[in-house]
């Protein structure tokens, strides 16, 4: 598995490092990113989070939303596509751009209050990238991710979680059993709420929180 994540991640990484120009396109955004981004910024701004890492950030939209509308202390956006970590840098000097994977993230132990992760999430190595925000979150720390999960169906889960899939879809099921073996309590997960043009979208966002030492 861990041999076929970094292989994954290098494909992942220079595939988006050219696509990124077109990752930004304005109603690839709206329809397909955005309503996944608007329920996390929901989520960050209950929880009064004030040190956030947007994970996969890309070109840096949602990081930077994050620091416009919430303005906290610290905001991250980390990547591992150079072409990706390029345009974010450019949109938005605010925010602290970092170079890392999910199942390595560059912080040290209970370093922030919140890791948020959008849209990318099954191309992880999903128990390794959940360890560590686990790890890198304090005591009271929220976890938000939104990620493709399509219905389990036998067609679809033929197309989209075969060993020759190039990313694991996962269930709501194994969504709430990777947060609870890493150690979260999950507070909520539901559907995007998105408009009804989009729904063959998807994605399903769960939220958790570390425990209280």
């Amino acid at each position: 598995m861990a041999t076929r994540g970094r292989n994954l991640n290098d494909l992942v990484t220079r595939f988006w490092s050219v696509a990124a120009p077109l990752y930004d396109h304005p109603r690839l955004q709206q329809w397909v990113y955005q309503p996944a981004q608007d329920e996390v910024i929901d989520e960050l701004r209950a929880h009064g989070a004030r040190r956030i890492a947007d994970i996969a950030c890309g070109t840096g939209i949602l990081a930077a939303r994050i620091e416009a509308e919430l303005q906290p202390d610290e905001v991250y956006g980390v990547d591992m596509s150079e072409g990706m970590l390029k345009q974010a840098k450019a949109r938005d000097p605010k925010v602290q751009w970092r170079k890392g994977p999910a199942e390595q993230l560059p912080f040290d132990d209970e370093a922030l209050d919140a890791v948020v992760s959008t849209s990318a999430f099954h191309f992880f190595d999903q128990p390794a990238a959940m360890r560590e925000f686990h790890r890198v979150l304090r005591p009271g720390g929220l976890a938000a991710v939104a990620t493709i999960s399509p219905p389990q169906l036998p067609l679809v889960g033929q197309l989209t979680n075969s060993p020759a899939s190039a990313a694991h879809n996962p269930s709501a099921r194994e969504m709430r059993t990777l947060f609870t073996d890493a150690g979260f309590t999950i507070s909520e997960q539901h559907r995007v709420h998105r408009p009804l043009w989009t729904k063959a979208v998807f994605d399903l966002i769960t939220i958790g929180t570390k425990p209280a030492s």
